[in-house]
């Protein structure tokens, strides 16, 4: 179940992000607005179920530290990166934007990276 949410919520975190650079007037309607949030609380709710299940603290390993730190930067990015427009005056203009949607999405790929390695370093301990 945590592996089909972070895999929906990611697919969806895409496509928001694409609507909302090309101002897709889509990106607007309040299943688009709603479902995320269903999603990541299925996705939330599964981590902690694991958690619960294996008896662990998410401060009791780096990796999962380092996990929960990567979700926080993911979050921060994502709402400016999503941030809906006021009219025709963003208050975030299109190229922090877009640079914080590429970060995101980088950052994603690192707790990704994380989780499949279980060492905070994730796919950069392959690097000397």
């Amino acid at each position: 179940m945590h592996i089909c949410a972070v895999s929906a919520s990611f697919a969806g975190f895409v496509a928001r992000g694409v609507g909302v650079l090309r101002g897709a007037a889509w990106v607007t309607r309040r299943i688009t607005r709603v479902l995320p949030h269903v999603i990541d609380t299925i996705l939330l709710l599964s981590a902690l179920g694991m958690l619960w299940v294996l008896h662990l603290s998410p401060w009791a390993l780096a990796w999962l530290r380092a996990k929960i730190v990567g979700l926080l930067c993911y979050i921060v990015l994502g709402v400016v990166a999503l941030r809906p427009r006021l009219g025709r005056a963003s208050p975030t203009p299109d190229g922090i934007r877009l640079g914080s949607w590429v970060t995101a999405l980088l950052v994603f790929g690192y707790i990704v990276s994380v989780a499949l390695t279980k060492n905070p370093r994730g796919l950069f301990m392959l690097l000397h």
